[in-house]
């Protein structure tokens, strides 16, 4: 493996301004990265704080305690549980299959963050990922994207889910979930690893029972050596650590919302759109009932959570009560997740998306309000995988690999193609088709006035005529892209791998198909690269 960085912007201004550390969008964070002591700073800050180190290390024991052994992992235990210990911590939904790229490009970035910032501090810095198995979203982790042919299409899991069911509630058919791990398995060229990495597969269905625990195993099975811990935020006995904090969160719901509100007025004065939808209303807490995930609002006048559609009610005294009798009933939103991880975990970084990176600006008078800083917001890895075919188009074709990977070749495509064309064919065709037309018109027009009852066969006859000329466009086409149909697949391999559907291939593409060619020590070259924090975007070369 190559790696090469390069400047790429992010998907929004906002987190390309935030990579480049640049005013205003750093004044809405506390801690500024291009500041030398930012990272000592925080560590005198979490030194200043009181942790539950010990009973949270117990918890994540415990749910890891199905999983296969791991020394690492309990050397991150052990490490946790010291009283100067820290993490750096990220986050994902449970994915199928760990999901899209950039979920395991989190994983990459905390587990070298940490071992850097370790290093570097000399105090213990555990590596943590968050699966985020309370979310209820299951269309968006239910499939993954596959190639066929030329086109790139979604493949779900088939099994419906009609409830807003969190997802760590998701309890899947063994046999379904094997079908349609094999069926991803099979759109991909047979290969020395294929057979093993399915026994692996089908070895993590059988170990687990819901989505989120077959998220996990996955997870565990390609970072367990380098001491990655694992939490479920769903996970009941990890509510009962966090019960003091949901009663904090409902004692100051409105004024949390208020603050936020205020965030957003101050990212809205900058021109940028505020990415959390909030009302005045807006509790920032949902209440499992029923298997249905409702998210509360509060009524400052007569001190009542409700459901949208009153859908639920309680009283503000009923609802701690039901905190204190069942903890597991509740989960966090987009609000205050962020503020229940900085409760839980000593956090010296938290590994951000570039959405996450928006979201976080209008929490900064939140985390304040709270008696707390939000910790240094690291922007996790931006990386992009190109093959070694995929760089032999790319020179074929005199295309840098930065220029595909920012603007795919679609553009290029299209301009080489209408290089090829025969034009002025497509135009003598245009001419006769509108010298047809015209004596189609005055065809029409007679018939009108004397042979009404003709219109209709001289529409058919016309309409048989306009598609005969599509045809012969069509064929002329055809004949055109046999003839250069080896560089146009240049171009639509390059498009499918580097920007496939438009769309960063982080996003649609899933890290099978690269274990499927080259096995499991493909994440082990991964991790031996040396990635740069700077903002870069990383191109690995394979």
């Amino acid at each position: 493996m190559e790696l090469e960085q390069v400047s790429i912007p992010a998907i929004n201004r906002f987190a390309s301004l935030y990579l480049k550390q640049e005013a205003p969008v750093t004044d809405f964070f506390h801690y500024q990265l291009t500041q030398e002591d930012s990272y000592i700073n925080r560590v005198r800050e979490i030194e200043g704080r009181t942790f539950m180190r010990k009973p949270l290390a117990d918890c994540i024991e415990t749910y890891m305690s199905s999983l296969p052994a791991s020394t690492a992992v309990q050397n991150s235990l052990r490490k946790l549980r010291e009283e100067q210990s820290t993490v750096v911590i990220g986050g994902q939904q449970a994915g199928l299959l760990t999901g899209p790229l950039y979920t395991i490009h989190k994983v990459i970035s905390v587990l070298i963050l940490a071992a850097r910032k370790e290093k570097e501090l000399k105090i213990p810095v555990v590596p943590v990922f968050w699966i985020a198995g309370e979310d209820h979203d299951f269309l968006e982790v239910n499939h993954v994207y596959i190639k066929n042919a030329n086109k790139i299409e979604k493949l779900a899991y088939p099994e419906r889910i009609l409830e807003k069911r969190m997802i760590s509630d998701i309890e899947f058919d063994h046999a379904q979930m094997k079908l349609w791990a094999d069926k991803v398995l099979k759109t991909m060229e047979e290969t020395e690893h294929t057979k093993d990495l399915l026994a692996l597969i089908h070895e993590a269905i059988d170990g687990s029972q819901s989505m989120t625990d077959f998220f996990a195993r996955l997870l565990h099975t390609l970072f367990s050596q380098y001491g990655l811990l694992l939490i479920d935020a769903a996970y009941p006995p990890l509510r009962k650590l966090e019960r003091p904090f949901f009663k904090q969160l409902i004692e100051q719901a409105g004024e949390i919302t208020d603050e936020v509100k205020k965030a957003q007025k101050m990212v809205s004065d900058y021109e940028f759109r505020p990415v959390i939808g909030l009302d005045h209303a807006a509790a920032n807490i949902f209440i499992y009932e029923n298997h249905e995930r409702i998210l509360l609002e509060y009524d400052r006048s007569s001190n009542r959570f409700y459901g949208k559609n009153q859908a639920v009610e309680y009283e503000k005294d009923e609802l701690l009560h039901l905190l204190e009798e069942h903890p597991e009933r509740f989960s966090n939103n987009v609000v205050t997740r962020p503020l229940m991880q900085e409760w839980l975990f000593p956090t010296l970084a938290f590994i951000a998306g570039p959405g996450e990176i928006a979201y976080w600006a209008e929490l900064k008078q939140a985390f304040e309000l709270l008696g707390m800083k939000m910790p240094p917001i690291q922007a996790r890895l931006n990386i992009t995988i190109a093959e070694r075919h995929i760089a032999a188009d790319l020179r074929d074709l005199a295309i840098s690999l930065p220029q595909a990977v920012r603007n795919g070749v679609a553009a290029e495509r299209e301009a080489f193609w209408s290089s090829i064309k025969d034009q002025h064919f497509h135009e003598l065709i245009q001419s006769a088709q509108e010298s047809l037309m015209k004596q189609y018109q005055a065809i029409e027009e007679r018939a009108q006035n004397l042979h009404k009852g003709a219109l209709p066969i001289i529409n058919k006859n016309k309409e048989f005529h306009l598609q005969q000329f599509r045809f012969l466009e069509r064929k002329t086409d055809s004949m055109l892209e046999s003839k250069h149909q080896a560089t146009l697949n240049k171009y639509d391999r390059i498009q499918q791998a580097l920007k496939p559907a438009g769309s960063p291939q982080e996003r649609i593409w899933n890290i099978f198909y690269y274990l499927n060619k080259y096995g499991l020590a493909f994440i082990e070259d991964l991790m031996k690269l040396d990635y740069s924090f700077t903002g870069d975007h990383q191109l690995i070369k394979v």
